[in-house]
């Protein structure tokens, strides 16, 4: 809207109160701006194509604000450690992971540390492998609880279904993602598979849920104990 000197102030008001400002379209951002620091998007928003429906808000966000950090002298962390947990937990008997098909030892003990921090359980097939893998990866005071299956792996998986909910971390088209995967309201075994071949086809028809972890690079999975502990700190309502 050009307005020259001649225009007198009332008539400026009125050209002013009667304009409409363009309609501007909401388009898919350029790769300049994507990469511009002025484009504040995550990087995650910008690589998945669905990532306001994936990204779930807490439900208790505005109802419990975290507080504030605030100068002045702090808890040591060996007191903290004491208030917040007095005693090692026991067998809940709610949340179970079950790495029934994990080769790899390291693998094997982070998911014990992930069992304690979580209150879970462990289910793994009592053999050699295993029993030499958590007594080589067990650096904890106490051990969580450990069931030893001592029968086949599909047999104990077709025996927890009468109780439980299965869940697989896995690829699968009709995954549930992450971030909407819910807190378990009952009893839970999490079933997580082999480092490079995944959870086996014939286990696939005892599975209830599968749950995918979005990822924006090239990789086709994080490692087993990562995605184990992801999806066990998300079931276990931590996070």
């Amino acid at each position: 809207m050009d307005i020259d000197s001649r225009h007198s102030a009332d008539d400026v008001n009125r050209l002013s109160a009667n304009f409409e400002p363009p309609v501007t379209l909401v388009t898919r951002p350029t790769r300049a701006q994507r990469r511009s620091l002025s484009f504040q998007l995550p990087l995650w928003a910008c690589r998945w194509p669905d990532a306001a429906a994936k990204s779930v808000p807490n439900e208790h966000d505005e109802e419990f604000p975290l507080p504030r950090v605030t100068p002045g002298d702090k808890t040591r962390r060996t007191d903290l450690r004491k208030q917040r947990r007095p005693r090692q937990h026991g067998c809940c008997d709610h949340l179970i992971v079950a790495p029934l098909w994990v080769a790899y030892e390291a693998n094997l003990g982070t998911l014990l540390r992930t069992c304690e921090a979580v209150g879970a359980c462990m289910a793994v097939p009592s053999t050699d492998h295993y029993h030499r893998a958590l007594d080589r990866g067990d650096t904890l005071p106490r051990r969580p609880h450990v069931h030893w299956v001592r029968i086949s792996k599909l047999s104990w998986i077709r025996e927890q279904r009468g109780t439980s909910r299965i869940v697989a971390a896995e690829l699968a088209e009709d995954a549930t993602p992450l971030t909407r995967l819910e807190a378990a309201r009952t009893r839970t075994v999490v079933l997580l598979g082999h480092e490079h071949h995944g959870v086996p086809a014939e286990a696939w028809d005892l599975i209830d849920e599968v749950v995918e972890i979005p990822m924006v690079g090239r990789g086709a999975s994080l490692n087993v104990a990562v995605a184990g502990s992801l999806v066990l700190y998300r079931l276990a309502g931590l996070m």
